[in-house]
């Protein structure tokens, strides 16, 4: 059974790379016309990048396209995210456009297609021990707690590290491909885009329980 699990894992391992590879080919035009795109209506750089942590709390570069300005205000502090989302920026996240550079942190190898979300890097010392356990597996594009409430979730961080946990202890390659079905079917009814009342989320404060 374990043999047969790590076979499992060196198969999406394989199938995340080649799949990302031709991605990135195939999507090459809709990439650079976003990226066109966001240079003229949002300016320069038209890719968001950030430390996130990965498998085992390791720290990498997580790309994502610009969906918000650099507006601020008279003491030069960054407006609200609310205020600086653009209506392309929502588009892109309406439709997931903004998530396509992730496809270069699967082919290097720092993310997969499912799996946890990466979060932000100060979140790591407020996890429970519980939780953490997210971080054995690598981040994904999508996963379980997204096809169980997407960015709906983002309020309620017990539910959606408790459906991270879960995805961890469940692991298939069948479970992958239910997740990926689900992901393209919230994408095209476009379901639970973003937490109500909040263009980004909620930050987590940490949990108050073991």
């Amino acid at each position: 059974m374990r043999r047969l699990k790590q076979l499992s894992r060196l198969v999406k391992l394989l199938l995340d790379r080649f799949v990302a590879a031709i991605a990135l080919i195939v999507l090459s035009p809709i990439v650079i016309c976003v990226a066109i795109a966001i240079h003229f209506r949002m300016g320069s750089p038209v890719i968001f990048t950030q430390p996130r942590p990965g498998k085992d709390g390791n720290i990498f570069n997580f790309y994502k396209f610009r969906t918000m300005t650099d507006e601020q205000d008279t003491q030069g502090n960054l407006l609200p995210d609310e205020q600086r989302l653009t209506t392309f920026g929502q588009f892109l996240r309406q439709t997931s456009l903004d998530e396509l550079p992730q496809l270069w942190n699967v082919l290097k190898g720092d993310m997969s297609f499912i799996g946890p979300r990466p979060l932000l890097v100060q979140y790591l010392d407020r996890y429970t021990k519980k939780q953490a356990r997210r971080h054995e597996v690598k981040p994904g594009i999508t996963g379980w707690a997204q096809v169980n409430g997407r960015r709906a979730l983002d309020g309620d961080w017990e539910e959606k590290f408790r459906l991270d946990v879960w995805y961890v202890d469940n692991w298939s390659l069948w479970l992958d491909l239910k997740i990926l079905f689900l992901t393209v079917w919230k994408v095209l009814r476009q379901e639970d885009i973003s937490q109500v009342g909040y263009a980004t989320g909620e930050e987590f404060q940490g949990s108050q329980t073991e």
